[in-house]
């Protein structure tokens, strides 16, 4: 499920965002992967600080319309293949997008990526959470495990 939004001011058109309340409806990062693929999409490459606030808005605007999202971080398609120098510090320096984009842009949480088993990258979306270090757990981004249900 997920509504679709079209905007054409970006490289990628349009957007999907899909958030499933039910717990037992979440995915890990290879299904999102694979279901954004069956759609005829990718996970989502966030190249620039317009494209993160222009998804940040449309979350926004998810809350507001009262359907029932809460507390739930969104896979994006950025991930670490193989752990060789997953404890080093170019650890950062190795994630990349599903989708081949070669954008440098991060908006990392305060601390992350935290590397070691976490090579999957979400964005945090937690309102009812009280706040961290680095502000809100608001859709800034941050490694988890791959197999984590998001």
């Amino acid at each position: 499920s997920g509504q679709k939004v079209c905007y054409g001011a970006f490289k990628h058109a349009c957007y999907k965002l899909a958030y499933f309340q039910d717990l037992s409806r979440r995915v890990g990062f290879q299904e999102a992967r694979q279901a954004c693929e069956m759609d005829g999409g990718a996970l989502l490459s966030l190249e620039s600080e317009a494209e993160q606030q222009l998804i940040e808005n449309m979350l926004q605007n998810l809350t507001r319309s009262g359907s029932g999202v809460s507390d739930g971080d969104f896979w994006i398609g950025l991930w670490r293949s193989g752990d060789g120098l997953a404890t080093s510090s170019a650890c950062p320096d190795l994630y990349q997008w599903a989708d081949g984009s070669t954008s440098p842009f991060r908006n990392w949480y305060t601390d992350e990526p935290s590397c070691g088993s976490e090579a999957c990258v979400v964005m945090y979306h937690q309102p009812t959470a009280n706040p961290g270090l680095g502000g809100p757990y608001l859709y800034q981004w941050n490694d988890d495990r791959c197999n984590m249900k998001h």
